[in-house]
């Protein structure tokens, strides 16, 4: 099969790049001009922002599906609309898991479960994409397929709700014996999923003509809850059991308001999801790679590198400014009741 690729070399796509190069198919990727590190892969570069550049560096060529990791916003949806209509046979949009009803109104989530997001506009940019697309589905017989991951993470992530973009932050933190800070009391239900495993499930939907008009998330069926993560992080980095400060989700976005998406708008709350429409399509999709195989592994790529091991110090600052605060109120709180 002949596959494009738009994106291609993030968290998600590269992983998926690698297993459709190793199952023979031929895979090109359009992207500004950022190589992919899978050898095999043809690479077009131009700006898919621009429509015109776009058109002319695609040529008369046409796929049998592409991939679109880089669409946010229905606007970008609309211009990839007439530039691919007439170039493939399918056309998988790659949303988001976050798009789901917060809170959730029922568990555990399947793909039927409504898309309503008041918290977080990167999430309803994603639904009103997918609502786009359907539109064109109905109207114009556009291929669309509809992607949900949920939170995905590969060697260079360090997956806990409350970390830096420098991610070994928080590996520092741990190592060094800090408090870490825990949205709610910790125990609300998480799927982490690793790329390698989302991938056999996407790459199983390439070219599958009757996934044209369904949507699908792709997930691991392992849920732990966020005290087992942090356990978990601190276990692979050979850090003493983590000190976990539990405080509430609205309290820590009052504070750091750059985590109120995020926080609010996803993982405040449980997401446990049902991955059975994702089997029955792709009868070989298993995810078989447990959160603490997949830690050890991302511990062992910065531990490999000193430059990789990047710590924010201004992050760190302002976690303990916000653990400092609550921990007087806290004892303002006590001395108040007289406890």
């Amino acid at each position: 099969m002949k596959i494009l690729f738009l994106g291609g070399t993030g968290v998600i796509s590269s992983a998926c790049a690698q297993l459709a190069v190793a199952r023979g198919f031929d895979l090109t990727v359009l992207n500004r001009g950022r190589k992919p590190t899978v050898p095999g892969i043809r690479q077009l570069t131009a700006d898919i922002g621009d429509p015109a550049v776009a058109q002319a560096v695609l040529g008369g060529e046409s796929w049998d599906a592409v991939v679109d990791f880089i669409s946010f916003t229905p606007a970008d949806i609309e211009a990839r609309l007439p530039l691919f209509h007439q170039r493939t046979a399918q056309y998988i949009f790659i949303s988001s898991a976050s798009a789901y009803q917060k809170p959730p109104g029922h568990f555990p989530i399947t793909e039927s479960t409504p898309l309503v997001n008041p918290f977080w506009e990167y999430s309803r940019n994603k639904q009103a994409g997918e609502e786009r697309l359907l539109q064109a589905l109905r109207g114009e017989g556009f291929p669309a397929t509809i992607v949900r991951p949920s939170w995905t993470y590969d060697e260079t992530r360090v997956t806990v709700p409350v970390n830096s973009p420098k991610p070994f932050t928080i590996v520092h933190r741990l190592r060094q014996g800090r408090p870490v800070i825990v949205p709610g009391d910790g125990t609300a239900l998480w799927t982490m999923t690793h790329a390698e495993d989302f991938a056999r499930g996407l790459v199983g939907l390439l070219g599958q003509a009757g996934a044209i008009g369904h949507a699908f998330h792709i997930t691991s069926d392992e849920v732990l809850t966020w005290n087992q993560i942090y356990e978990t992080v601190a276990a692979a980095a050979g850090a003493p059991p983590p000190r976990l400060v539990h405080i509430a989700s609205d309290y820590i976005t009052a504070c750091l308001p750059e985590f109120a998406g995020g926080l609010l708008g996803d993982k405040a709350y449980s997401s446990v999801f049902d991955n059975t429409k994702i089997k029955r399509f792709v009868p070989d999709f298993v995810a078989p790679t447990r959160f603490r195989t997949g830690m050890a592994r991302s511990i062992a790529w910065f531990d490999a590198d000193p430059a990789r091991q990047q710590v924010d110090a201004a992050a760190e600052a302002a976690w303990d400014k916000l653990i400092a605060g609550y921990e007087r109120g806290l004892a303002d709180a006590r001395r108040e009741f007289g406890r």
